[in-house]
């Protein structure tokens, strides 16, 4: 016999928790989590499962609606998994992005004194990214009322993104707010072609079928570049479809492709097809060129990106001729937006592509006061490189969301550089990385720049200075 789920009435929703769950309490002061909730809602819950002593559950009656709600603008929210936020006001996710700031350094930090500067949010809240991938699948996701119908469906094909909990179905997309046109025009064109045409979409169970996935890379400037995936590859249908797109949507100006038979949807270990326009598409950060490549890695919020970098070039507070060590570089954003400003700047990066393009980078723009090495930050980071480039006047450091790895915790702390100037995308790891370093230094100031609207992710930078005697 089935359990029955319980159900808890007159939960209030206090807070944000950790991955932009409701935080709720109930009338004898348990604490809750609970889906698709804003803080102020009055709630019934229903628990669908506990983890920890802690009870996660979804709405099953709403009695209150909080005052910061709005109604979600996207037709997709609350399936496709994507933008959580869109329900809660722009100014509240803001304030809630601070307060998570302020509430991991201080806790898991142990930062009690410090300067707050106000959370830098986003000019534009839709339409700001220019990079997304999407899954095509034969078995897309249903909505209740076409399972209500009970009729046969012409087309069960679809192409968006992967249900959370899912992974063999994906919710197919009609109109996407995260990235400008033509992207939403691009992806349903190639889905009208496909059953025009008749290409098959991918089976994830049985791993058959064409089309896989594909990349819509955009810059300011309206240029696109799309890399597809294909699982079966008929040179002439896969020639025909890019023909028909590039020639319906002159913005398009470089399309890659590759066949992928693996189990996963990674292309960076795959080598591409260059099937039409440029290698690269080219963006400007402040006056900094970049050559963007189909395996480039690059800000995805360019506009947010210059936010976030003008508050870490605030932060170095560069006089013209220091040393400066960028770890985790990628492909030398910050590396180059500063090499302007101090007397050289050197990059490391574990992933070669990267460094490979931070080069081309520095070539294009004239730059020669960087110095780029791909390799383990571990290893790299050592006495060898100190030697050969100076001592450190300021570390830049913006790790992967697991943070910075003790080895190079300890490798900063033996060889003190004045500054450090902390960027991050997951504040807990920034906060227990902080931790370690206060050994020998202080926290001085901190900003959080959003640069994800209408989720829970927040950019977070750091200014950290050497202690008196330390």
């Amino acid at each position: 016999m089935a359990r029955r789920k319980r159900k808890i009435q007159e939960v209030h929703i206090v807070d944000i928790a950790d991955r932009g769950l409701g935080l709720g309490k109930t009338p004898e002061g348990e604490v809750v989590l609970v889906e698709k909730t804003v803080p102020g809602d009055i709630i019934d819950m229903l628990v669908l499962r506990k983890k920890k002593g802690l009870k996660y559950g979804v709405v099953d009656k709403m009695h209150q609606y909080s005052e910061v709600r709005q109604d979600p603008f996207c037709a997709h929210f609350g399936i496709c998994g994507g933008c959580k936020w869109q329900d809660m006001q722009y100014e509240a996710q803001l304030s809630y992005k601070q307060k998570s700031v302020e509430h991991a350094l201080r806790r898991i930090g142990k930062v009690t004194e410090t300067e707050f500067l106000p959370i830098i949010g986003a000019g534009k809240s839709t339409f700001y990214r220019n990079k997304l991938e999407f899954s095509f699948s034969n078995k897309r996701w249903l909505t209740r009322e076409e399972i209500a119908q009970e009729v046969e469906l012409v087309h069960r094909d679809g192409v968006g993104f992967h249900i959370p909990g899912a992974f063999d179905k994906v919710v197919d997309v009609d109109k996407c707010w995260l990235q400008p046109d033509p992207s939403n025009e691009i992806r349903n064109l190639v889905r009208s072609y496909a059953h025009d045409h008749g290409l098959s979409f991918y089976d994830i169970r049985n791993r058959n079928g064409m089309l896989r996935s594909l990349i819509v890379r955009n810059n300011r400037q309206g240029e696109v570049m799309l890399i597809f995936s294909f699982y079966e590859g008929d040179t002439d249908l896969i020639e025909n479809l890019i023909g028909h797109i590039c020639s319906q949507v002159p913005r398009v100006r470089s399309v890659y492709y590759c066949i992928n038979q693996k189990v996963n949807d990674t292309i960076l270990d795959l080598p591409l097809v260059h099937a039409h326009g440029t290698e690269y598409l080219e963006e400007k950060l402040f006056d900094v060129r970049f050559l963007i490549g189909p395996k480039s890695f690059f800000q995805t919020n360019p506009d947010q990106a210059e936010n976030l970098f003008s508050v870490a070039n605030s932060f170095c507070g560069f006089t013209g001729n220091e040393v400066v060590y960028d770890l985790y570089c990628g492909v030398g954003s910050i590396t180059l937006t500063v090499a302007g400003q101090c007397g050289q700047v050197i990059g490391i990066e574990e992933v070669p592509a990267a460094i490979e393009d931070a080069l081309k980078n520095a070539g294009i723009n004239e730059i020669d006061n960087a110095h780029f090495y791909a390799g383990d930050v571990r290893a790299l980071l050592d006495e060898e490189m100190i030697k050969k480039h100076g001592h450190p006047d300021i570390l830049i450091t913006d790790p992967p969301r697991a943070g910075m790895h003790p080895d190079v915790v300890n490798a900063i702390l033996k060889f003190e550089p004045d500054r450090i100037v902390y960027v991050s995308c997951n504040v807990s790891t920034q906060a227990r990385d902080v931790h370690l370093l206060s050994e020998k230094y202080r926290v001085v100031r901190t900003r959080a720049v959003d640069m994800f609207p209408h989720t829970h992710h927040i950019e977070n930078v750091v200014l950290l200075e050497k202690q008196t005697g330390g």
